[in-house]
């Protein structure tokens, strides 16, 4: 049986998530937590506390959560460098991300990882990749592995809008849809990769497209509402999970801070950013439902703040407290362990 055309993808599923009011406070509560970490993120950095480089992922929150909230256990996630969000999003407690993001022993991977290449198969999260566009390829051999095991898992391949131009991503849609593999590509589209437009960058600006040539189904969100990610996440994953083989959601979002802490982000105005968060903030926009429909008042939103901001000081102090990883961390976790098998 043929697939559905990209058309039919992108018009049949409902555009809003029908959230309960609990929904809509836990929403809510995991976008604040992303947002106040990373802020902290960069005053540690700006101190000296982080090393390397280091990518912040406020603006984009609505996406990570609309869409791990909706996966299931079994499921699997890999993304790019931008990958603290998405490690918060999968369950990970803050103060094993943040002594991550310090070097220390008790971060998620003892401190090896740092900002960029955090790991955790506990969580079904495989990692944060330097290398652009690489974690695609990888995630397409993670479905292939969910549907080797029939698991009724799917992959999360998270990626930007600079790399959907990587070469490697045409030749994993390739394989992923000549497979019939379970994995839905997440492009983030913030809009302009290192610091350059999409509209300079790519002769077709329409990434959801970007499958067509390999009969991919895609659909473009509004990936600064939660609710509109959410029930994208919905319709897409109940394709792959019964089968249907790969499809692209290209999410549009915006991310305030520059690529990385060292970018000015000159290439655009003050105005510009002022705009988007003035008028279109994930947060602000969940904030204005949840106060609309009742579900929580002003003042239990700000408690919540005031929870969330003491467990990211919490984070914060625990990372800052533990210790730095010894010379002898240098030989560990470079090779997984063989597992027994009787003959």
């Amino acid at each position: 049986m043929a697939k559905a055309s990209t058309a039919k993808t992108k018009s049949g599923a409902k555009d809003v998530y029908q959230a309960s009011k609990d929904e809509l406070l836990e929403f809510y509560r995991q976008m604040l937590l992303i947002r106040r970490f990373e802020e902290r993120a960069g005053q540690m950095y700006g101190m000296g506390l982080i090393g390397g480089f280091c990518h912040l992922y406020i603006g984009q929150e609505a996406v990570v959560v609309g869409l791990q909230t909706a996966t299931e256990d079994q499921d699997s996630v890999i993304t790019g460098y931008r990958d603290h969000g998405h490690m918060l999003a999968c369950g990970i407690d803050a103060k094993a991300v943040m002594a991550e993001l310090t070097g220390r022993c008790d971060g998620i991977s003892k401190g090896k990882g740092g900002s960029m290449h955090m790991f955790s198969t506990d969580h079904g999260f495989y990692g944060g990749h330097g290398i652009v566009g690489a974690q695609v390829s990888l995630g397409t051999g993670i479905a292939f592995a969910h549907k080797y095991k029939e698991d009724n898992g799917i992959c999360l391949a998270y990626f930007g809008d600079g790399a959907a131009n990587q070469g490697q991503v045409y030749e994993s849609f390739n394989m992923a849809e000549l497979w019939g593999l379970p994995v839905v590509f997440v492009i983030e589209n913030n809009q302009y990769a290192m610091g350059t437009s999409v509209k300079r960058s790519s002769a077709a600006t329409a990434l959801y497209r970007r499958g067509e040539g390999y009969n991919i189904p895609g659909r473009q969100v509004d990936g600064m509402n939660v609710l509109k990610v959410r029930a994208a996440a919905e319709s897409a994953f109940a394709e792959v999970r019964s089968g249907g083989g790969p499809v692209i959601l290209e999410m549009m979002t915006y991310r305030y801070r520059g690529h990385s802490m060292s970018d000015p982000a000159k290439y655009r105005s003050k105005e510009e950013v002022k705009k988007m968060r003035d008028e279109q903030d994930p947060i602000t926009q969940l904030k204005d439902i949840i106060l609309k429909l009742k579900a929580a008042g002003e003042d239990d939103l700000k408690a919540l703040d005031k929870d969330i901001k003491a467990e990211i000081a919490a984070a914060a102090e625990f990372a800052q407290n533990s210790p730095e990883p010894g010379a002898d961390e240098l030989y560990t976790d470079i090779y997984a362990k063989p597992k027994e098998r009787s003959l």
